[in-house]
């Protein structure tokens, strides 16, 4: 299905861009499931509703990622009320922190937090993710830290949290999980998935290093060349998602369309 066709098919009561919308971030959820980075019904992802800087949408607490559909994504404002008339219930941690950066960074369309393994694993770091493969290259110096305070419930939080991402795409939460923001969910979802494919190859590196092996790590010149490189999309190299997203959309397709429900 295009996206033109799933704008047409948008539920009445619902305006085209909202529900094109609706159904990238519920690939979004399903991507997420399908490779594992997922947390039972914890975690959340929201995207901002197009038009409407004060609105964003988020998945219902109870659902698991695989569960979510375009049609049960609940909307929210910034302040935590809903404006879908839904009974589902939306996680506290959730809209504490997706809030606090929708509110505070135009650019972030689509906010990512997960609990995925290896992001936690490098979060309890001091030097978080290490430059030892290209994964983790364009991340070098790139990568923000929120310390750990407790489950993400407190409202004083928010100026902290958005303190610290600052300009950057990416924030280990220490000792708890890591945050990607993105202008669409494709981009949010690529910068997890670089991220965790680096942090997985950092651990079995430190397990090698620790019976034994020597790492080799590049250069500072060499790594801020490398991460300019992505940043700045020399080359042919674009934004994170420009051409994975629609592969893997494509995927989803091809295996379990429900999500466009």
């Amino acid at each position: 299905m295009t996206a033109m066709s799933a704008r047409e098919a948008a539920p009445r009561g619902i305006e085209p861009a909202e529900w094109d919308a609706r159904i990238k971030l519920a690939a979004c959820y399903r991507m997420v499931a399908k490779l594992g980075m997922d947390d039972l019904i914890y975690n959340h992802i929201s995207l901002r509703v197009p038009g409407h800087d004060d609105q964003f949408l988020i998945n219902p607490y109870g659902l698991l990622f695989d569960e979510i559909t375009a049609s049960s994504l609940v909307k929210i404002d910034t302040r935590g009320n809903k404006l879908d008339d839904t009974p589902q219930a939306v996680n506290v941690a959730a809209f504490v922190i997706h809030a606090a950066i929708h509110t505070s960074n135009h650019d972030a369309a689509c906010v990512l937090h997960t609990h995925s393994d290896a992001s936690v694993a490098v979060s309890g770091q001091e030097k978080g993710l290490l430059p030892l493969s290209q994964f983790a290259m364009r991340f070098y110096d790139r990568q923000a830290f929120h310390d750990y305070e407790g489950v993400a419930i407190d409202l004083d939080e928010q100026v902290r949290l958005v303190r610290d991402l600052g300009p950057h795409k990416v924030m280990l939460m220490r000792n708890h999980g890591i945050l990607t923001v993105g202008r669409t969910p494709g981009e949010a979802f690529m910068l997890l998935y670089y991220f965790e494919r680096a942090a997985r190859i950092q651990l079995q590196m430190q397990a090698a290093a620790a019976a034994g092996a020597k790492l080799v790590m590049p250069p500072h010149e060499v790594c801020q060349k490398a991460a300019r490189q992505f940043w700045e999309l020399q080359g042919d190299i674009l934004v994170p998602g420009e051409r994975e997203w629609p592969a893997l959309m494509r995927q989803l397709d091809r295996t379990d369309p429900s999500y466009r429900n």
